[in-house]
């Protein structure tokens, strides 16, 4: 399933054009796929419009017109709306199509998406991406994918032109799974580096300067480069927001009590994010984690030890 030569161009359908998804679409769209999709709030898809997405008025509309269905939406709930119902994707899928969602989802969830789907005919891959806006802006996006391996390989190409690590993880489900481990430690390592700051802040440090020794020390990861700069000004668009964050973790702890794993600092973690949302904060990135420390320790007042007596 490679792009064709000679100029032709191969359908693939899209559902969930949103922050990550639309520009997923748009990599498509660069590798010369025509791309048939739909949103369930179109403005926030009509940039893709004039790039050569086709417009389709259902999820249903999506799959009877391709062979290949993405979709990218943001939770279990959502995932069921657009697969199931009349206008959903089930609705449109015939036996040899293929579904690929890239949410990130429930691993139970995505089981019994994938069973009905194969009462259909058709095969469901799960493949959740490991990145941000920028990752995938700049062409390093992982992306981890659970169901039948053979169909995987069928779709390998198209995951490669949206991100140049492409990893087979198991069956159908594993790939939430691993999206499950892999996002707790995002999380966590946001709330830890935004401890650091803090500190280094309430005694004395410009917040500045200590977000810029943190970045070139050793414990800055991927994540924290890119993300890290977040404490000294929010994004105007949340890349993963506070919900969608505690969405994951809320996901882990359970797979955590299912299989006796204690996940201690993510169990912390989750509860700074409910803290954010009781603040009002539920819709900011998740690297307001930062803010929801420098209100528990008093807001704006910074306090710089005195000086010890010599």
């Amino acid at each position: 399933m490679t792009p064709p030569e000679g100029g032709g161009v191969k359908r693939v359908g899209f559902v969930g054009l949103g922050v990550m998804g639309g520009r997923i679409a748009k990599r498509l769209i660069d590798a010369d796929y025509e791309v048939v999709g739909t949103n369930r709030t179109r403005e926030r898809a009509d940039w893709l419009i004039p790039l050569g997405l086709r417009w389709a008025g259902t999820p249903r509309e999506v799959a009877l017109a391709t062979e290949v269905v993405f979709t990218m939406v943001t939770d279990s709930n959502a995932a069921r709306a657009v697969v199931e119902g009349s206008d959903g994707i089930l609705a449109g899928l015939s036996p040899g199509k293929i579904l690929v969602d890239m949410s990130s989802i429930s691993p139970a969830v995505s089981r019994r998406l994938a069973e009905r789907v194969a009462a259909a005919g058709a095969q469901m891959l799960d493949a959740p991406v490991s990145g941000s806006i920028s990752t995938l802006e700049e062409g390093r996006l992982s992306i981890m994918v659970g169901g039948d391996e053979a169909i995987f390989h069928d779709v390998e190409p198209l995951l490669r032109a949206i991100g140049p690590t492409v990893t087979y993880v198991g069956g159908n489900g594993l790939a939430v799974t691993m999206k499950a481990a892999t996002n707790l430690s995002l999380a966590v390592q946001m709330l830890a580096f935004s401890e650091g700051v803090l500190l280094a802040e309430r005694s004395g440090i410009p917040r500045e300067t200590a977000v810029r020794v943190l970045l070139n020390s050793v414990i800055a990861s991927p994540m924290v480069k890119y993300r890290g700069p977040f404490v000294l000004e929010q994004p105007d668009e949340a890349w993963f927001d506070v919900d969608m964050m505690q969405k994951d973790l809320l996901t882990a702890l359970e797979m955590g009590r299912d299989t006796n794993v204690p996940l201690p600092t993510t169990a912390v973690t989750n509860e700074l994010l409910t803290a954010a949302r009781a603040m009002g904060l539920r819709r900011k990135d998740f690297s307001v984690l930062f803010e929801v420390l420098r209100r528990m320790s008093g807001g704006d007042q910074v306090e710089v030890p005195p000086e010890p007596d010599p």
